[in-house]
């Protein structure tokens, strides 16, 4: 492994396993979130497990999420200067939360005003949870090969578009609760059992992929999409995750057959934040697909 030459900034919404990051990452902006009056911290389930926030939402509980706060924001400045490494801060999607237009604001117009030779660079994922994660362990990877901060930013800004995903959820209340799909459409789908298909756009907007009637058929659409867009065998590692779902994780990877033995699969839980807006019994899918941009 090369010596680190810069120091990669990540956020909770990334949903890696906190042993993953710990040692790796230079700082994790930990988004907000409340539950039943209690403030806590999306901090990659370090003082809490999946299954204690997924209950919570199933004995109806309704969490709901914040930006980071400014403090947080100041602190992960701070020490960024404090080291003075050249630092790349890997943000959650623009097109989801204001959070990366706050951090800009803080960035260039008071860091870089009163610190211009520092080296900071603001890059957004355009992607959100599992997805921003599978970018965000790339950008690790690269870091540790002994990538500088200039080129992980080159790096990022191009392999963001090959970051290829796709997810489903249990039910459609968490997404009705927050906007994201209509009461009427909610309830239809529950009454036919229709499970939504779903991924992010090039804006790194919620989009629908499409959608499938029943669980179990909704996760053989999502391996046959990997099939027909990943890039197996050059390829091999894929991410999968779930909302406090586990057996049915492991349905979904036995899904994979034949190549399921050959694939290298990096499996975490999704958090708090993006837990929210989906609810329990999601199920993810992350990989190095084809440039997304030329499906426009």
């Amino acid at each position: 492994m090369a010596e680190r030459i810069c120091n990669l900034v990540i956020d909770s919404c990334c949903d890696l396993p906190y042993e993953l990051v710990k040692d790796r990452a230079f700082y994790v902006m930990e988004f907000p979130y409340e539950i039943d009056g209690d403030q806590f911290m999306d901090d990659l389930y370090q003082e809490s497990s999946p299954h204690e926030f997924y209950d919570r939402m199933r004995a109806g509980s309704e969490p709901h999420t914040a930006q980071i706060p400014i403090p947080v924001i100041m602190d992960m400045f701070d020490r960024i200067l404090e080291d003075g490494k050249p630092t790349v801060i890997l943000a959650f999607s623009s097109g989801l939360s204001g959070t990366f237009s706050t951090i800009s604001h803080y960035l260039y117009d008071e860091v870089l005003a009163e610190h211009p030779d520092a080296e900071i660079y603001l890059v957004d994922s355009k992607l959100a949870s599992v997805a921003e994660g599978f970018l965000v362990y790339g950008a690790l990877e690269q870091i540790d090969e002994g990538m500088s901060a200039r080129e992980l930013v080159e790096w990022i800004k191009e392999k963001r578009w090959f970051v290829d995903e796709m997810f489903t959820v249990d039910t459609l209340d968490a997404l009705k609760r927050g906007g994201r799909i209509p009461t009427a459409f909610a309830a239809l789908g529950a009454k036919l059992d229709i499970k939504p298909l779903l991924g992010f756009d090039l804006e790194g907007h919620l989009g629908s992929c499409g959608m499938s009637r029943g669980r179990r058929k909704s996760f053989k659409e999502i391996v046959k999409y990997y099939r027909e867009n990943g890039n197996f065998p050059d390829d091999r590692l894929v991410l999968v995750a779930d909302a406090d779902a586990k057996e049915d994780l492991a349905v979904f990877k036995d899904m994979f057959s034949p190549h399921g033995g050959d694939l290298e699969f990096l499996e975490t839980s999704i958090g708090p934040t993006i837990g929210t807006h989906v609810g329990p019994g999601m199920i993810a899918l992350v990989f190095w697909g084809k440039d997304r941009r030329l499906r426009r």
